[in-house]
């Protein structure tokens, strides 16, 4: 996800394991460029339970679970999930 790619190399240089208090100290103030925004990763992480991160892999995935809706594009829009029935919808936009 290109969102995190100027926090890629923030992650690599942490030595692991790190909880994410840890985490959030070391890299807290790093900024994510988001389609709808920008926020930091002390935003994103703090939305989270703590944990123990034994790899930079485990805090980039992290992160992706906890951005912000403005890492998303139109909410509730999908061109390949019907709406299940019993349920409502957004209203159909048309270009």
């Amino acid at each position: 996800m290109r969102m995190l790619t100027d926090a890629t190399e923030t992650f690599d240089a942490q030595t692991y394991p790190l909880t994410t208090e840890e985490l959030i100290e070391a890299v807290g103030d790093t900024t994510l460029e988001l389609p709808n925004g920008t926020e930091t990763l002390a935003d994103a992480l703090g939305r989270i339970d703590s944990e123990t991160y034994e790899t930079p892999e485990d805090a980039r995935l992290a992160t992706y679970s906890a951005v912000s809706s403005k890492a998303i594009g139109r909410k509730g829009y999908s061109d390949r999930d019907p709406i299940a029935m019993g349920e409502d919808g957004p209203d159909q936009v048309s270009f």
